[in-house]
């Protein structure tokens, strides 16, 4: 759950506070900046990027954003926005539990286009990468980052699968990629719940029914109980006024 800024400035320290209305102020001044060309692309990282990147966001508490955007202005055309540095350092000046609502206000605040949010999640450890994902149905970029909800579809870390089926993978993924979605929640047990519009986009869809049903019988054949979610998900395939398709029997007990 994100909170708002409101939120955070009851939460937060007074030294968290300021950290964040600089961060924000960078994010602001470099969503204000024309952009070039070379802020639509996206390009691979260096070793000396990394170096910066790490020192940036060591000390970027003290540094000025005016000060650290013409100095990377001056070092490459290429370099990464200050707020970019900020966003990586936000567990440490807000705290781990504020983490993602700062990362996601910096995301916003930036008007962040493909190129950072890709950069972003590239780079970013699990808990940058989720910020991300939790954040992309608040951006302006279509479906252009698709990329990186199927990225963190195929991933094991069930905090990222969580946050890939949020409202931007509702909006955008296609049908069978969805199906896969919902499946892979189950496989991971990750609660169903977390998926949005879940019953929206369910109802109806005789395909997901079967592939639910399949894997319901898949599992009691092999002797394994059939998750709640499962049965939860079933039921809202059923189109409107009809009663949800029936799950396989329950697996047979030892007492049975």
């Amino acid at each position: 759950m994100l909170t708002s800024r409101e939120e955070l400035d009851a939460e937060l320290g007074e030294a968290a506070r300021a950290w964040l209305d600089a961060a924000l102020a960078e994010a602001a001044d470099d969503a204000a900046r024309p952009k070039t060309a070379a802020d639509d692309a996206t390009r691979p990282q260096t070793a000396a990027d990394d170096a910066a990147r790490s020192d940036a966001a060591a000390d970027g508490a003290a540094r000025s954003g005016a000060a650290a955007d013409a100095s990377r202005t001056a070092a490459s055309p290429y370099a990464s926005p200050s707020w970019e540095l900020r966003y990586a350092a936000a567990g440490r000046h807000c705290g781990q539990r504020h983490a993602d609502s700062v990362r996601s206000l910096l995301l916003v605040e930036a008007r962040a286009p493909l190129a950072s949010v890709t950069r972003l999640y590239d780079q970013g450890t699990a808990a940058e990468r989720r910020a991300v994902l939790l954040t992309l149905h608040l951006l302006d970029l279509g479906d252009t980052a698709l990329p990186l909800v199927e990225d963190a579809l195929r991933a094991n870390d069930t905090r990222l699968v969580a946050a890939a089926v949020g409202p931007y993978a509702a909006d955008h993924l296609a049908p069978h990629a969805w199906r896969h979605a919902v499946l892979k929640c189950l496989f991971t047990e990750v609660p169903v719940a977390a998926v949005a519009r879940l019953a929206d986009r369910a109802r109806g869809d005789t395909e997901l029914a079967r592939m639910l049903t399949d894997f319901a019988a898949e599992r009691t054949a092999a002797g394994r109980p059939v998750p709640e979610d499962l049965r939860t998900a079933l039921a809202l395939t059923a189109p409107a006024g009809h009663p949800a398709p029936p799950t396989a029997a329950p697996a047979p007990t030892e007492e049975s």
